[in-house]
């Protein structure tokens, strides 16, 4: 019983830390693309392109690497205490 309350409340508090960090990412991703396209368009105002411009961004990040690379924080808390439960019962 003890071991079924520490897969639920892990695997809870590991949704909370991912969508944490995977929100976190999201948006300093967000701000670095607005960044860029006030250095390259100083002058605009064109509200609609700069969206775009950022939803293109946010599409190719999405696509990218780093989001898959955020999933690790299920894996690697999952193995290290797996590792150290394997340890402990077979010592």
């Amino acid at each position: 019983m003890g071991f079924i309350r520490l897969v639920v409340f892990g695997f809870l508090a590991l949704s909370v830390v991912y969508l944490s960090i995977s929100l976190y990412s999201l948006s300093v991703r967000r701000e670095k693309l607005e960044k860029a396209w006030a250095e390259d368009n100083p002058t605009s105002t064109d509200i609609v392109a700069r969206d775009a411009f950022v939803a293109e961004g946010i599409a190719a990040y999405n696509t990218s690497y780093r989001p898959k690379l955020i999933g690790l924080v299920y894996v690697v808390p999952t193995v290290v205490v797996a590792t150290i439960i394997y340890i402990t019962n077979t010592n």
